[in-house]
C-alpha cells in the first residue's frame, strides 16, 4: 500500500524532473548481479538467436552525436542505420514512449499527455505515477502481443511497462489488479538505479538458458532529459549526461559480445529539447480571466477546460491572436497534429512558439533551462534513431520518418506478423533490412 509520504515524493519528483519518470525510493535489494567479465563463456551460436533490445535515451536530439563525446553511439551509427526521427504530438515523454511501443499516435493510444483526465472517471487525474490499467488499456504495447505469442519479454524501465495492460483494478484491494499482461520480467521505475545497474540487469537476462532468455528487451535512460530540463540543451551538464549514457551503451555492447549474444539494437529518443528562459513566458492569466478556465497541463503547451457557463467569455479572449502563442478549440486543432479526437484531450489547446512557455502566471524568479512538447515538426524536437545488428545494413542514413514506424519494425525483428490498423508501417526500413 502506498503511504501519503510516497505520493508526496512522487509528486515532488515529477515536478522537478519535468518529463522523466517520477522518483521512487531506492531498491531494498540489489537489482542485479555484476556484469559478466570478458572471460565469461560465450554460448554456441545455435543457442544465441539474436535478441532485440529497444533502448530509449530520453530527450536525446540527433545532433547530440556531434559533440565529440559519443564514441560508442557513433560506432554503432557507422555500422548501422541512423535517422532524425519525428516524434508525435505532443512531443513529451509518456505519450511518445507509448507510441513507440504501440504504433499508435497519442490521440489513438489513449496516453494523450503526461497528465490527463477522462470523462469516464470524473475527479481522477492520470499522472506519471499512475499504473491503473484503465488509463493504459486503450492500446496494446508490443510486449503484450509478444507474450501472448509465446515470445518472452523483459523491460528495464519503460513508461507503462509495470502496468497489467488489459487488467482491472480491484475495488478496495489496495492496488491489486485482476488479469492483464505485463512483460515476463519488469522493474518498477527507480531513478536511483544507475545506468551501470540498468545495463547489468539486461546482461543478467542474457545469461539465462535459452528457454527463459527474453527475446525482446527494453532499456531506458533518463539523465540526458533531466540535464536538458535543468540547464538547457546547449549546457555542459547535458554534454556530461550524453557522455555518461554513451558509456552505458558501450558497456552493453561489450557485455553482449563477451556472452556471444548477437543483438539487434534499436536506439531511440522520445523527443528533443529546446532552450527556454524566464524571459520567454506567456502568462495565461494575462490573456484570459482565471475565473473562466482551469488547466490540466502547462509548459510548452497548455490544455484547458472552460468553467461551465464561461465558455463564451473564455473564447472571446483565448482564441484571439497572441504573441508567441496560438490557441484552438479541440475540434479545430490543425489536422497535422493528429490530436483532439480522444475524449481525454481537454476542450482547448494553446501551443507556444519553440523556446517559449505558457505558464499559469508570470515567473517570479529568473531561470534558464530546457523544454519539449512543442510542434513535433520543429527541428529542436527531433529524436534520435539508430539501429545496429545482424538485421540491419551498415552505414545507412534514412530520411526523417514518424515514430509510429518503430513498433512495426520491432514486430519484424521478433517475428510477429504485421498488425492492421496501426498509424505506421515498416516502410521506412525496407531498404536497410537484411532479411
Amino acid at each position: 500500500m502506498k503511504t501519503a509520504s510516497t505520493f508526496i515524493a512522487l509528486a515532488l519528483a515529477a515536478a522537478l524532473a519535468g518529463c522523466a519518470y517520477p522518483y521512487t525510493p531506492p531498491a531494498l535489494a540489489p537489482i542485479t548481479a555484476p556484469a559478466p567479465t570478458a572471460a565469461a563463456a560465450a554460448l554456441p551460436d545455435e543457442m544465441r538467436a539474436p535478441v532485440t533490445i529497444l533502448v530509449s535515451i530520453d530527450g536525446f536530439r540527433p545532433d547530440y552525436l556531434d559533440r565529440g563525446v559519443t564514441p560508442n553511439l557513433n560506432r554503432l551509427r557507422a555500422g548501422g542505420v541512423f535517422a532524425s526521427m519525428r516524434p508525435s504530438f505532443p512531443s513529451i515523454t509518456f505519450p511518445n514512449h507509448w507510441t513507440l511501443v504501440t504504433g499508435l499516435r497519442p490521440d489513438r493510444s489513449g496516453i494523450v499527455g503526461n497528465k490527463m483526465e477522462d470523462p469516464a472517471r470524473p475527479g481522477e487525474t492520470f499522472t506519471m505515477a499512475s499504473d491503473d490499467p484503465f488509463w493504459w488499456s486503450e492500446s496494446s504495447p508490443i510486449w503484450v502481443d509478444a507474450e501472448k505469442a509465446g515470445i518472452r519479454t523483459a523491460t528495464m524501465f519503460w513508461p507503462g511497462a509495470n502496468v497489467a495492460v488489459g487488467g482491472k483494478l480491484k475495488l478496495d484491494s489496495h492496488g491489486a489488479i485482476d488479469g492483464g499482461t505485463r512483460p515476463e520480467d519488469w522493474q518498477q521505475f527507480n531513478q536511483q538505479v544507475s545506468g551501470t545497474q540498468r545495463v547489468n540487469a539486461v546482461l543478467d537476462w542474457m545469461r539465462r538458458p535459452a528457454a527463459i532468455r527474453p527475446r525482446l528487451v527494453t532499456l531506458y535512460f533518463d539523465t540526458v532529459d533531466s540535464a536538458g530540463h535543468a540547464d538547457g540543451p546547449d549546457s555542459a551538464g547535458v554534454t556530461r549526461a550524453i557522455a555518461d549514457v554513451d558509456a552505458s551503451i558501450g558497456a552493453l555492447v561489450e557485455g553482449l559480445a563477451a556472452l556471444g549474444q548477437r543483438a539487434n539494437l534499436v536506439i531511440v529518443a522520445d523527443h528533443g529539447m529546446a532552450a527556454t528562459s524566464s524571459n520567454r513566458v506567456v502568462a495565461l492569466d494575462t490573456i484570459a480571466d482565471k475565473a473562466d478556465y482551469r488547466t490540466v497541463e502547462t509548459g510548452p503547451y497548455a490544455t484547458l477546460f472552460a468553467v461551465p457557463g464561461h465558455e463564451a467569455a473564455l473564447e472571446a479572449r483565448l482564441l484571439k491572436r497572441h504573441d508567441h502563442l496560438q490557441c484552438w478549440r479541440k475540434s479545430e486543432i490543425p489536422a497535422r497534429f493528429h490530436y483532439g479526437r480522444n475524449p481525454r484531450v481537454p476542450s482547448y489547446l494553446c501551443l507556444a512558439d519553440v523556446g517559449w512557455r505558457v505558464d499559469p502566471s508570470a515567473p517570479t524568479k529568473t531561470f534558464v533551462g530546457g523544454m519539449h512538447g512543442y510542434d513535433n515538426m520543429a527541428p529542436e524536437m527531433r529524436a534520435l534513431f539508430l539501429a545496429n545488428g545482424p538485421a540491419f545494413a551498415r552505414g545507412k542514413t534514412l530520411a526523417s520518418f514518424d515514430n509510429v514506424a518503430i513498433e512495426p519494425l520491432l514486430r519484424d525483428l521478433i517475428g510477429l506478423p504485421a498488425e492492421a490498423g496501426l498509424d505506421g508501417t515498416d516502410a521506412p526500413f525496407q531498404k536497410v533490412m537484411q532479411r
